[in-house]
């Protein structure tokens, strides 16, 4: 991978990271969730604007994206309800990766090598250790590993969907807009389904947050859907999930949540996994 692409992976992984402790942050993770998918759909529309829309062949594409968008994003909603960003958010993003790679490598004929797949590995490992409350994993919650898996086999399918339509779209910043006009639309909708018209009444201080995360949102992603065309679905998808390097130090400094030994040595596996990769 061209170390250009490397480093704007990484750095919308640290994005990424920052929307999901916004809605962790929130004092409601259903609004906070919906007004962050409306705040990246406002973003999109001036975009939209000036780009068009993408090619039509990629349009089934974006269209069951937004689809299992709402999937994702209703498991995430469920899952930080249940528990701590910690052991949450490095579950969800931890399990994809390797979903991914596999369906990428089947399916599409993507190839990662022997070094790019140890490196994937590590990463997964080190990203899934990071979910360990005292390096037991007795401690975790079984309702919120149930929702934080579910939400990974949904970032497995997006990453897989989205991957195939960017590469059609002839514009990713075109088809990264049409994706999240869509996630907006239909969020506002699953938000009023379920808290009726009150759900807009939320204070000036959530709806700050809800813009604020969803330009994160949309810049993080615009980042990895163009780096999806210069380079293999499966290795941009493992990259994004460094995010929980960025989502730990979050949740530690801002969140409060204790440091642990075992979140060290977390760390010190992805990066192994990341050096290799980016060797591979």
């Amino acid at each position: 991978m061209d170390s250009l692409v490397f480093a704007a992976v990484l750095l919308a992984a640290a994005a990424h990271a920052g929307w999901n402790a916004a809605i962790k942050r929130g004092l409601d993770p259903l609004v906070t969730t919906v007004l962050i998918a409306v705040g990246a759909g406002a973003v999109s529309l001036p975009i939209l604007g000036l780009t068009g829309l993408p090619a039509a062949a990629s349009r089934p594409w974006a269209i069951a994206s937004v689809l299992v968008h709402l999937g994702y994003f209703a498991g995430l909603i469920e899952a930080y309800r249940a528990g701590d960003m910690s052991q949450v958010y490095p579950i969800a993003r931890g399990a994809a990766p390797l979903m991914t790679a596999l369906v990428s490598t089947t399916w599409l004929g993507e190839r990662l090598g022997l070094i790019g797949w140890l490196g994937l590995l590590c990463l997964v490992a080190g990203v899934m250790m990071l979910s360990l409350r005292g390096g037991a994993t007795l401690a975790l919650d079984r309702r919120a590993v149930g929702f934080a898996l579910f939400t990974a086999l949904t970032v497995c399918a997006y990453s897989v969907i989205d991957g195939i339509g960017v590469r059609a779209s002839g514009n990713a910043l075109a088809y990264t807009a049409a994706v999240f006009l869509g996630n907006g639309a239909i969020m506002a909708l699953y938000g009023l389904a379920r808290r009726g018209p009150k759900l807009f009444a939320a204070p000036s201080q959530i709806w700050r947050t809800g813009l604020a995360g969803g330009a994160l949102q949309f810049g993080s992603y615009a980042v990895a859907l163009w780096a999806m065309t210069v380079a293999p679905i499966a290795v941009v998808a493992a990259l994004r999930e460094t995010s929980v390097l960025f989502g730990a130090l979050i949740a530690v400094v801002v969140l409060r949540e204790p440091l642990r030994a075992v979140r060290v040595l977390a760390a010190l596996l992805i990066v192994a996994g990341l050096v290799m990769m980016k060797s591979s």
